[in-house]
């Protein structure tokens, strides 16, 4: 039985990568492993954000916040990815299915804008360290987190409703590895492109305009930068903020590509994989980048470890 938009008791049927059987179950075991990677480093990188008081300050807050983040991220539609690469069964239930398109869409934009947010804390830690803590003052984080949390959700409720109650006239295939926005409107037998339209603003205030504020910061940080004399500590702000530029190029290097094309041009394989890539790769990466680049991070963990001498 079918309801009005589409869709089924059932729900609907996660093609994925089921044209190509033979690279299934090497995806499985790839993204198995990579998701494995994802959870153990991120729920360490909170961990030990938590458990060292010399990690109490507002780059690490934030930090913990985007490792948060990146669990909730994948975990949204790797373990569903995962169990539809297993086996024939390649369906999701109508609940999952809106649960799976709400949490990604508020992971992603809250994401993007935190990555602002540190962007702006790394601009204050190089170009006004003697003001840094009375700028970054507890308070200032916590509104800070809460505008990234607050935009997110936004997002994702008004996004989701429209998405999910848009005709689809019996059409339960969704060319896709998880219930994604885009995927979902090419589904639509109606002209879905006021849907599309607003989607994509909402692209531009979440995506772009996040990009702006980190280019504007760090054009800042670079000028900074420039100014001081010494290599050393040249060096050393370059280091600071490595890290992070290193984890918004990837993450919005991507993201990018995907969302802000109107009508999503880019090729399905394309689409999958830019996806995977964003979804898995990006929030397993992180926790490799902040932890192989940041002494700090590193003598935390030894002293979590009982291995600080």
């Amino acid at each position: 039985m079918e309801n009005s938009n589409g869709s089924s008791e059932y729900g609907f049927i996660l093609v994925g990568f089921s044209d190509r059987p033979k690279l299934e179950l090497v995806l499985f075991i790839v993204n198995f492993i990579l998701y494995t990677v994802a959870v153990l480093g991120n729920s360490t990188i909170i961990l030990v954000c938590i458990l060292d008081s010399r990690l109490h300050t507002p780059m690490y807050f934030f930090l913990a916040n985007l490792s948060f983040l990146d669990l909730c991220f994948s975990t949204s539609c790797i373990p569903q990815m995962l169990v539809n690469l297993w086996g024939p069964d390649k369906t999701i239930s109508y609940a999952g299915c809106v649960v799976q398109l709400f949490s990604f869409l508020s992971v992603g934009s809250i994401e993007c804008i935190l990555l602002a947010v540190m962007a702006y804390d790394r601009y204050a830690a190089v170009c006004k360290p003697l003001h840094y803590l009375v700028i970054m003052h507890p308070q200032l984080c916590l509104r800070l987190v809460a505008v990234a949390w607050g935009s997110g959700l936004v997002n994702a409720i008004v996004m989701s409703p429209l998405t999910m109650t848009l005709p689809r006239c019996g059409r339960l295939r969704i060319n896709h590895f998880l219930c994604e926005m885009p995927a979902l409107i090419k589904m639509a037998c109606v002209d879905a492109r006021a849907v599309e339209m607003l989607a994509f603003t909402f692209a531009i205030l979440i995506v772009l305009l996040p990009l702006v504020l980190i280019l504007l910061s760090y054009g800042y940080i670079t000028a900074a930068v420039l100014k001081i004399k010494s290599a050393a500590g040249r060096w050393k702000a370059f280091n600071t903020c490595s890290s992070h530029l290193t984890v918004v190029s990837l993450f919005y290097g991507s993201i990018i590509y995907m969302y802000m094309q109107p009508g999503n041009s880019s090729s399905q394989d394309q689409g999958k994989f830019l996806t995977l890539f964003y979804n898995l790769v990006t929030p397993m990466l992180n926790p490799l980048i902040y932890t192989l680049r940041n002494k700090e991070v590193k003598g935390a963990l030894k002293k979590v470890l009982g291995r600080q001498q």
